[in-house]
């Protein structure tokens, strides 16, 4: 655990999980992570914000029994999900008096997945307020940033944003505030690609209002805290806006070659027209950089071959990943091999029904490529060219 006072009467706690290596047995961790909590010790009311993962429970009571409160009058859950609240039915033993502050679906999620009794809670409304005597507490509702019942608190006077899972990286690090910024950067896109993406519309409205606030810190649940809080906030406007990037990923899988000749041979021609081009061999490729790539592409590119009539294992998966974070991407297109018969273009094409793109003209080989498809790939690569061109892609 990492302790540090970050301002006078208000503390840092952070349990870093450094080896932790996949997050909901889903999520590739390559740098461990974090989970954040904060105290706000206020001449009459003390507050905990956020608890620990339940593995990182006992380092988490440990260190909050170092600092030494006589009392937490409230422990207040921005985000339901476990590995933030997981800890708090264990405070609540010990400081019996703390209420739960949280939103009315927080409350419902929380009595569902801790067991902590009703009687315990205290609910808010959108931007309420807590006075903790010399210090103000305000709570901003964010629903679907990312699951229903999520918020944010204000610390007023001291002006920290305290965020929970947005704006946070999945990293281990010493350092408390973001100085490498170049690799929380990475950390940060990639925990916005996985788990925030397919709210980007929403999380635009929730940028917008949390602008109203003057901001000297952001303090996430995962990740260091931000002293320089423009770095993260133009970051996510960036990547939220509608602006595409004028790149092409190609995530595909080949078994004997065919597909993977298609795919070098369009990459090629996509280059040749100052396109960028992201390749992903999916049965080698990390699913995180994927879905990184996915932030800024404009054009997707399924590649697969055919395995009994559909395609193979891995592009499904990718596939649906694709579908489930609603990239902004604007184009989408399916190239790939078969052998004797096989419905590749049908199967995809009805697992991207979240997707608002326009698909494009596939192209298939029976078997290797021939020179017919080699000129559907030269059309297709133009085809490219010209709706990136009329999209004034940056």
């Amino acid at each position: 655990m990492t302790i540090a006072k970050i301002k006078e009467n208000i503390y840092y706690l952070s349990a870093k999980d450094w080896n932790r290596r996949l997050f909901d047995e889903l999520i590739p961790l390559p740098d461990g992570t974090s989970y954040n909590s904060y105290l706000i010790i206020g001449s009459e009311k003390t507050v905990l914000i956020d608890s620990a993962d339940p593995r990182k429970e006992e380092e988490f009571l440990a260190d909050l029994q170092n600092i030494g409160p006589p009392k937490i009058d409230y422990v207040v859950a921005n985000h339901a999900e476990p590995d933030h609240s997981g800890s708090i039915p264990k405070v609540l033993d010990r400081f019996h008096e703390a209420k739960v502050i949280t939103t009315e679906k927080g409350k419902e999620i929380m009595t569902d997945l801790l067991l902590i009794p009703v009687e315990k809670f205290q609910t808010i409304t959108d931007g309420e307020t807590l006075s903790l005597g010399d210090k103000t507490l305000q709570f901003i509702h964010a629903a679907w940033v990312h699951w229903p019942e999520t918020m944010f608190t204000y610390l007023q006077e001291d002006k920290i944003l305290f965020t929970c899972d947005f704006l946070g990286s999945h990293i281990a690090t010493s350092d408390i505030f973001a100085t490498d910024e170049a690799r929380v950067y990475v950390a940060a896109k990639r925990y916005y690609a996985e788990i925030m993406m397919r709210y980007r519309k929403i999380i635009q409205k929730h940028l917008t209002k949390i602008q109203e606030l003057e901001i000297d810190f952001i303090g996430p649940s995962h990740g260091p805290l931000y002293d320089r809080p423009a770095f993260i906030l133009d970051a996510y406007k960036d990547w939220v806006s509608d602006t595409c990037k004028n790149e092409v990923i190609i995530p595909y899988a080949s078994m004997y070659g065919s597909t993977e000749q298609m795919v070098h041979y369009l990459m090629e021609k996509l280059m040749e027209k100052g396109i960028t081009v992201k390749p992903f061999r999916l049965t080698v490729t990390d699913i995180g950089e994927l879905a990184m790539a996915l932030v800024d592409a404009a054009t997707v590119v399924i590649a697969s071959p055919t395995v009994l009539v559909g395609p193979h294992p891995a592009v499904v998966y990718a596939t649906y990943l694709a579908n489930a974070l609603k990239p902004k991407a604007r184009y989408a297109t399916v190239i790939g091999s078969y052998g004797w018969k096989g419905k590749l273009i049908e199967h995809i094409s009805g697992m991207i029904g979240d997707l608002k793109v326009e698909v494009l003209e596939p192209v298939l080989a029976k078997g290797r490529p021939k020179e017919e498809q080699f000129k559907q790939l030269d059309q297709l690569a133009e085809s490219i060219y010209q709706k990136h061109k009329e999209m004034a892609l940056t």
